[in-house]
């Protein structure tokens, strides 16, 4: 009963097989050699240098998924997947059979242990299609779209396996096939049709409908499938592949324009940034873990990854044309993205942490934000402090003079470590330094460090704002000049180890000012506290009895991976912790980061990142304090307290208050 040798209007059917066969390829290899010629146009990166790690993550993330394991959707996406693998691998020798009847070998579904495989995932598939279907269109969850190309391709994706699994119970009757353990649908579907009276004949002619309806969906779902959001079904392996293996928290350098457009076009990304947005699945898992979309700003990270795609549609074939003309086609900035929506992310890292095909966004927003920077299009409150920064070397625009002043009243002299050797070099930040709320924290780290007996000094007047955030509102310049001056000034001193309050400063010491030339190691200071209490220097006199959660900083969770030791004290300290719904690897940001903190408030947000965040706290029964080991955080978190009416529910400590007062201070 073989349907390609059979004649349909006078024709052989693996003739119709042929034509529908190229006719399938010739559109998908058309769409993807445009798509392949447009990433071209994009800036040159070498991202193929460590094979064999690319390989882990390829093998890991595709076939197991692992980065998926947080949601109910990860079973029903496993399935589909797998169901996708094995009908793909069997309508591949299915089709080659077809295409060449001559070939000496079965049909692939009349091989038993393979049609019991495809009839048993098919059927799986058809559950985790409709759980898919309940989940996209009854009760989607924030950032998943309802979109006509998802319903479609799971469609598609259910025909393939309805018109498999009913072609098999028509063979079933049409052939008088005995019923088998290794037809187990087909045998239930044949037994029901056969008791519905249906005719061999009748049967016959189904069946050839069947399997024709199934090859037919199969080529068109392949000839589709470069221009549907299933694109990332090709493009997921390759952003996975492609993965940047740098440390999180270093950005590259920016370049030289690659035109002389006074408009942003896709020839000012890297090819693999635009990759980022062929490879996007909409699933929304970005939106659902951004600060930023769940306070009501305009930016959602999955729709200016949607928005590039639409750029590259757009702009590519103008730009692969030679078009001199060169205005065809909306322009980024301002046509399809909004400054609005660029300005808004804080850079917490939670949308690249949470994307299952490790797309990176953050270099598409940080690229964005070093145009808008070269076009002078940036806030008044953020011009004014770039201003302090280059005027200063610190955000808050005051003297150098004045950055140590927080240390007067100290019952002991902080060495200068331009003019005496130290073991540990503190390099205090601006925050810490300047901003009253945080002084007296600094001044107890500081007690900390001395009661500890730590050779410990600083840099005085010559410490300059790290950068961190300067870089990541996009002025490289400044990052660079400012750099340059600390590494100046760490130059003349003697030091073992650099020691930061800011997570943030933390970040660029460690990871981006090894690019412009310095190797020290660093540490923050609550890898120092956790030492110390545990080689007994800091002698913790009581057990403080309370009960505290956690606030784990960007920069230094996610980013940096240091999760263990700030909770290694609070235990330490006789603090019961208890962890927020939003922890570790899935903390939720507070909102000052990407240089949010300079800027002026979004207008018409539904909440701030940090008044949700102090809310979060707040449910957690019992708590008495929201511990936090970052200045911004503390900052921003006392702020929220009182702005969501919780101010005297919970307290904000730093983790070194609480060690202090452990030590019965």
């Amino acid at each position: 009963m073989d349907p390609t040798l059979r004649a349909y209007l006078s024709v052989p059917g693996f003739v119709w097989l042929w034509i529908a066969f190229a006719v399938s390829v010739g559109f998908f290899i058309y769409r993807l050699a445009f798509l392949l010629r447009s990433l071209r146009l994009g800036r040159a990166e070498d991202r193929f240098h460590h094979v064999s790690r690319r390989l882990r993550y390829v093998l890991t993330d595709v076939f197991i998924q692992p980065r998926l394991r947080d949601g109910i959707i990860w079973p029903a996406h496993f399935l589909i997947f797998w169901g996708f693998v094995f009908y793909a691998l069997s309508f591949g020798f299915t089709l080659l059979k077809g295409l060449v009847p001559a070939l000496p070998y079965p049909w692939p579904d009349e091989m038993g242990p393979v049609r019991f495989i495809l009839e048993v995932w098919g059927t799986l598939v058809l559950i985790a299609l409709m759980s898919a279907a309940y989940r996209r269109f009854i009760l989607p969850p924030v950032g998943l779209k309802q979109s006509r190309d998802a319903a479609l391709i799971l469609a598609l994706i259910a025909s393939v396996m309805i018109t498999f699994l009913l072609s098999s119970g028509f063979q079933m009757v049409a052939t008088d096939h005995p019923s088998s353990w290794w037809r187990p649908i087909g045998t239930v579907l044949a037994a029901w049709f056969e008791g519905g009276g249906l005719p061999a004949s009748t049967a016959s002619s189904l069946y050839l409908v069947m399997w024709w309806g199934h090859m037919l969906i199969v080529l068109g779902f392949l000839a589709y499938l470069p221009q549907s959001k299933h694109l990332h079904l090709l493009m997921a392996p390759f952003s996975i592949y492609l993965t940047d293996l740098k440390p999180k928290g270093r950005l590259a350098s920016e370049e030289l324009p690659a035109t002389n457009s006074q408009s942003l076009d896709l020839r000012e990304f890297t090819w693999r940034e635009l990759l980022t947005s062929l490879a996007c699945a909409e699933c929304g898992r970005c939106d659902r873990a951004c600060p930023a979309f769940n306070s009501g700003s305009a930016l959602s990270p999955q729709t200016l990854v949607h928005h590039v795609k639409e750029h590259v549609l757009e702009a590519g074939p103008v730009l692969l044309s030679g078009d001199p003309n060169g205005n065809s086609y909306r322009p980024l900035l301002e046509g399809i993205i909004s400054p609005e929506e660029v300005w808004a992310c804080t850079t917490c890292y939670a949308c690249m942490e949470r994307c299952a095909i490790r797309n990176e966004h953050l270099p598409l927003i940080i690229r964005l934000r070093r145009f808008l920077i070269g076009q002078g299009k940036v806030d008044n409150k953020l011009q004014d402090t770039l201003t302090s920064l280059t005027r200063y070397g610190n955000s808050f625009g005051q003297s150098d003079r004045m950055r140590a002043r927080w240390s007067q009243g100290l019952p002991f002299k902080i060495k200068d470590a331009r003019k005496e050797p130290v073991q540990y070099l503190w390099f205090v930040g601006d925050y810490a330094s300047y901003d009253p709320r945080v002084q007296e924290v600094t001044r107890t780290v500081a007690r900390l460090f001395h009661a500890a007996g730590l050779d410990f000094g600083t840099l005085y007047e010559a410490e300059r704002n790290a950068g961190n955030d300067i870089r990541r509102v996009g002025e490289e310049g400044l990052f660079e000049l400012l750099a340059e001056r600390n590494i100046a000034a760490l130059s003349r001193c003697t030091l073992r180890r650099i020691v930061t309050t800011d997570p943030h400063t933390y970040n660029t010491l460690k990871n981006e000012y090894p690019d412009l030339g310095t190797c020290y190691p660093i540490s923050h200071y609550t890898e120092v506290l956790w030492q110390l209490i545990q080689e007994g220097r800091l002698p913790l006199k009581s057990k403080l009895n309370t009960r505290a959660t956690y606030h784990d900083p960007c920069y230094l969770g996610r980013y940096n991976g240091i999760y263990e030791e700030p909770r290694q004290v609070l235990k330490a300290l006789g603090v019961e912790v208890v962890e927020m719904p939003r922890h570790r690897q899935n903390g939720y940001c507070c909102g000052a980061g990407g240089g949010r903190i300079w800027m002026e408030e979004t207008p018409g947000i539904k909440e701030r990142p940090a008044d949700s965040r102090i809310r979060e706290a707040v449910s957690v029964p019992g708590v008495q304090a929201l511990v936090v080991a970052c200045p911004k955080d503390l900052v921003m978190f006392q702020d929220a307290t009182k702005t969501t009416g919780n101010e005297g529910k919970i307290a904000v400590k730093d983790l070194s208050q609480l060690i202090w007062e452990a030590m019965g201070q």
